[in-house]
């Protein structure tokens, strides 16, 4: 997980490993195909139904069979099973966010940047998200990883790595639990 105040550079080094910006100088270079999740899935999401939603980001060399046996798997994945006909309004907060990741994994992407996937989501869809997530960055077939921009501190108890950054830089990392004791030992009132 990234923490860091407004500004200092989270979101932009974001778009440039998803390569939506160039780098004014050097390269980014990752052996994952990255995807990114926005803060609101109301962005992501584009066509009305669930499975619809998932089939348009998939490789388009995968048959018809392919595609439904992929959205199928990927719903039940994210916890979603059975949703595929639903329509994107009818979805919680969590769902949705849910059916973002799924629609980021559909392009086969090993890398996912996740940019303030809990902001708008109330207790128990921030729970589903997190616990969503850390299941693909641990399954044993093809884990991801995952690269998490939060405001939220103790959502860096979940993070098996973590970092500040500050002014476009990124400080040391740590664990995520040590990162958090060091912002609240800095942040009196905390």
């Amino acid at each position: 997980m990234l923490v860091g105040s407004n500004g200092s550079g989270k979101s932009t080094l974001f778009r440039l490993i998803a390569g939506l910006l160039q780098p004014q100088a050097g390269q980014i270079e990752s052996p994952h195909r990255a995807a990114l999740v926005f803060q609101n899935p109301d962005h992501q999401l584009l066509l009305p139904t669930a499975g619809s939603d998932l089939m348009l980001g998939m490789p388009g060399e995968l048959t018809t069979e392919q595609r439904c046996i992929r959205m199928k798997s990927l719903l039940e994945e994210l916890g979603l099973d059975g949703l595929g006909q639903r329509p994107i309004h009818a979805l919680s907060g969590g769902q949705k966010q849910r059916l973002a990741i799924a629609g980021a994994l559909a392009s086969d992407a090993g890398l996912l940047l996740l940019d303030e996937p809990t902001a708008l989501l109330d207790p128990e869809s921030q729970r589903t998200v997190l616990e969503a997530v850390q299941s693909l960055c641990q399954r044993p077939q093809k884990p991801l990883t995952a690269l998490w921009i939060t405001h939220r501190l103790e959502e860096l108890s979940c993070a098996e790595g973590a970092a500040e950054m500050r002014a476009g830089r990124i400080g040391p990392w740590r664990a995520g639990d040590e990162l958090l004791q060091h912002l609240r030992a800095g942040r009196p009132g905390r």
